[in-house]
């Protein structure tokens, strides 16, 4: 499927099935593999996105080898990479670890510094400071690391989880300011439900104890990020639905989507099915800029700028600097996509978004066709331009499987 035009649909659904939390299950595969358990037995509600998958994959590949090395290619799942990183550096045997051309010019060396650190046998295949890695596994001894707070908190959760299977266990120090934290808190509790023994000492120091994890049975939730583009949806066309599978007492950042959508006129009633929606049809442009700082919640990003855009509001989003480094530099994205539909977003300091409500008209008859950078989450925040626009094309919409596989199946649509 090279593209997709969506037309502005007649109807909205009720209903949305949302796929299984893939930072959760990422989390939970990895976890289950070190405590010696059997994750896709142990695990329900497994993510079926591709970058869940890829770590069933990986881990059922290199489950007992040790005689050979072993080849993984996690194609384009950043948090793959990050998290089998350290998670074959203290499993025993042979790995090279690769992935597609975009993700070996994603940097690692600040993971992979850290796990030198604290002793892994880990060598670059190709350039200095990326992938692929070559990785001896063995146990390590561990101890004592600090690593900048600012960098992605895959990081931090990549070295948290190796934490109970060293045998000095491990104490780890952010220093700066400390973004994405709802992760690091989700990795703990994590870990905490595998048996860990793990709590921050202070503000910036949290301390894992040499306790092995134990096998157990773990449910994961369903995925509040993936909720947003339902959230988005119902600000644009109104109207309300239900949101199966989420839970009030989240381990996930981004369940702050209601937050965020309830000056947006989307209002959230949690059920005993799950979450129920609502709200109007998109309102001007008269009110106050939405100001929020998204530090802590990246990956909110692209809905919100989105929803704003197409609903004439003005805003100023803060806190984005991790954005340049996901599956594609998401500010140049998300400022060159908006521009071909008339928005001028503006940018500052490599980490601010904002828009004053300068916008160009577009020729009446002209059909605009959004690029997805091989970004899912561009082709999600992007098809709601359908409602206000009546008519979008989505450019290699098949990148949605890394988190949501049946999304297009849920969007409400026409095909040409």
């Amino acid at each position: 499927m090279s593209s997709l035009t969506l037309h502005r649909p007649t109807a909205l659904p009720t209903e949305f099935h949302l796929p299984a939390s893939k930072s959760i299950s990422n989390r939970a595969l990895v976890i289950s593999a070190l405590a010696g358990g059997c994750a896709e037995k142990d695990i329900e509600n497994i993510s079926d996105c591709d970058d869940s998958q890829v770590v069933v994959k990986a881990l059922r590949q290199c489950a007992g080898k040790t005689a050979e090395t072993q080849l993984v290619d996690i194609m384009a799942a950043g948090t793959a990479m990050r998290f089998l990183t350290a998670c074959f550096s203290v499993t025993e045997g042979s790995y090279v670890i690769t992935g597609t051309e975009r993700m070996k010019h994603r940097p690692i060396g600040i993971l992979v510094d850290a796990l030198r650190a604290l002793g892994a046998d880990i060598a670059y295949e190709g350039e200095e400071g990326f992938p692929p890695l070559r990785i001896r596994g063995r146990r390590l001894d561990g101890g004592v690391v600090s690593l900048s707070g600012q960098v992605s908190s895959q990081y931090v959760s990549a070295l948290l989880m190796i934490g109970p299977t060293m045998k000095c266990g491990l104490t780890l120090t952010l220093e700066g300011n400390i973004v994405s934290r709802p992760y690091i808190d989700m990795t703990t509790a994590i870990m905490r439900a595998f048996g860990a023994e793990v709590a921050w000492r202070d503000e910036r120091t949290v301390c894992v104890s040499p306790k092995p994890y134990v096998p157990v049975h773990y449910r994961v939730e369903n995925d509040w990020s993936a909720a947003s583009y339902w959230y988005e949806l119902i600000a644009l066309g109104g109207g309300e639905a239900l949101l199966p599978g989420l839970f009030e007492k989240s381990l996930q950042g981004d369940a702050r989507v209601q937050e965020f959508f309830k000056p947006l006129g989307v209002t959230t009633e949690f059920t005993g099915d799950g979450v129920k929606i609502s709200g109007g049809h998109a309102c001007g442009g008269s009110e106050q800029p939405l100001v929020l700082n998204l530090v802590e919640q990246p990956d909110l990003a692209q809905t919100l700028v989105c929803t704003c855009a197409f609903m004439n509001r003005t805003f100023r989003f803060t806190g984005l600097q991790s954005l340049k480094i996901k599956e594609t530099d998401r500010i140049y994205a998300l400022r060159t996509e908006l521009a071909k539909l008339g928005y001028d977003i503006e940018e500052e300091n490599d980490s601010v978004l904002f828009w004053n409500g300068r916008r160009r008209s577009l020729p009446p008859s002209e059909q605009v066709s959004i690029d997805t950078y091989d970004d899912h989450r561009m082709a999600m925040a992007f098809a709601c331009a359908c409602l206000p626009f009546g008519v979008i094309t989505v450019n290699a919409p098949e990148v949605v499987s890394k988190s949501y596989p049946n999304y297009w199946q849920e969007f409400p649509q026409s095909h040409d």
